[in-house]
């Protein structure tokens, strides 16, 4: 089956009772976890972006603190890159550079200062290096006031 453009769907939708709507949206919900996240983001949490990027860094902190500290640098590298995938996929449902930004500089902060012997291993060490690298790319789109603030956050990472 070929996917429809988002432009003939936006179409057909215009066309549905709400009724009918209100069905699609919630079988939509049903089919993936992620399809319920987004819409969870969209109808309890997209009014307050800012409470909602407190509440990932928070939860990108105690992600964090449940990393199993010991020999194996192996877990140690699977949470990290699990917390990460949670941390975009949070990004992906604000849809704002704003808080891509905040929320990439969170991630790096808390890595930085957790303790994980990040230069010991080269997956980590690019890993931190590739959300500096994204961090940077986004600033470039955002407002100069905003970008000087950011940037600030970054030296600090950097030269602790």
């Amino acid at each position: 089956m070929k996917a429809s453009s988002v432009h003939e769907i936006k179409t057909e939708l215009n066309h549905l009772k709400s009724d009918d709507l209100v069905e699609l949206v919630l079988r939509l919900s049903k089919f993936k976890k992620e399809n319920k996240e987004l819409l969870t983001y969209l109808l309890f949490e997209a009014h307050d972006e800012q409470g909602f990027i407190k509440s990932v860094e928070d939860e990108i902190a105690e992600q964090f603190a449940e990393i199993p500290r010991g020999n194996s640098l192996y877990l140690v590298k699977k949470s990290v890159r699990k917390i990460l995938r949670r941390t975009n996929k949070h990004i992906q449902y604000t849809g704002s550079k704003t808080a891509e930004v905040r929320l990439l500089i969170h991630f790096c902060t808390v890595l930085h200062k957790s303790g994980i012997p990040i230069e010991q291993s080269t997956a980590l060490t690019n890993l931190y290096e590739g959300q500096i690298k994204k961090v940077k790319k986004v600033l470039g789109t955002l407002h100069e006031d905003l970008q000087y603030d950011y940037i600030r956050q970054l030296e600090e990472i950097s030269s602790s």
